[in-house]
């Protein structure tokens, strides 16, 4: 997909999981902050439908963008929503809990995690989206840090310069109505504000541990590389989309020879998992 396939894609899953109205956030390579809040994201004043994001500034977002600019975007605040962020997610789990439960995977880095969003059976304000975020990070392994019930995540579609300018794409989105996979169980008390005893939640991750097969004990980016494009193949991940994340994040540390480089990982590594080599 192009770059703004990717933020069509994440905009229409915001729209599929009930959200009509979202915040950006453009934060210059300075540090400085400019919002665009309470934007709304798909409905007229004459009740048409629009294609998602038509009413969004996303020319401005783009030449922002270019400039090195990191783009972000949230569920309008001030409102309540039935989509909780989580923030920092391997991508084996993120994958899992979308094709369990739904939700949308965003991936911010080749080889860093996701940003997850996860749909909820009922609205929660933002003190309610803030203790299911809590203990969701906790069964997924998301940083803690990130549970502020009104955080931010990256917008598909666009480059995060923190991580040398790599592509922030959608990984997988199963979210709209009607959707078949199994809702997550967050305990009532969680819901409810009540404090959750030790040992009375059910964990609802992934139930089998997560395959280390390919991961070993390198460190080092190259095998970190490895490791994550293995993972991603094994995932069903296209290898030419793998490939052009692993240039992008190896850019900075060998220069002209990224696109060898990857090109070579990505061939071993389709060796390694039993994929053909075209």
């Amino acid at each position: 997909m192009r770059a703004a396939d990717h933020t069509r894609a994440m905009l229409a899953g915001f729209q599929a999981a009930g959200v009509d109205r979202v915040d950006l956030a453009v934060r210059s390579p300075e540090g400085l902050m400019l919002w665009q809040r309470n934007r709304p994201l798909s409905l007229d004043p004459g009740a048409r439908m629009r294609a998602p994001g038509e009413d969004l500034p996303l020319a401005w977002l783009r030449a922002a963008n270019v400039n090195c600019s990191e783009i972000y975007i949230r569920p309008a605040r001030g409102f309540d929503w039935p989509l909780v962020f989580l923030d920092d997610v391997t991508v084996p789990v993120a994958m899992k809990v979308i094709h369990r439960h739904g939700g949308m995977a965003v991936m911010t880095s080749a080889r860093g995690g996701c940003h997850l969003w996860l749909p909820c059976e009922r609205l929660l304000d933002e003190e309610g989206r803030c203790r299911v975020q809590r203990w969701l990070a906790g069964q997924f392994g998301a940083d803690p840090a990130s549970i502020s019930g009104e955080h931010l995540g990256r917008l598909a579609g666009f480059k995060n310069w923190k991580r040398c300018g790599c592509w922030v794409n959608v990984l997988g989105c199963c979210l709209g109505p009607g959707d078949a996979r199994k809702s997550l169980e967050i305990p009532l008390a969680t819901l409810d504000g009540r404090e959750v005893p030790q040992g009375c939640c059910r964990p609802v991750g992934p139930a089998e541990p997560l395959s280390r097969n390919h991961s070993g004990h390198d460190t080092s980016p190259s095998g970190m590389d490895w490791a994550w494009a293995c993972n991603m193949l094994e995932a069903g991940m296209d290898p030419e989309a793998v490939r052009q994340e692993l240039v992008a994040t190896a850019r900075c540390r060998r220069g002209p020879d990224a696109e060898r480089y990857a090109r070579r990982t990505v061939e071993k590594a389709m060796v390694k998992v039993g994929l053909r080599l075209h």
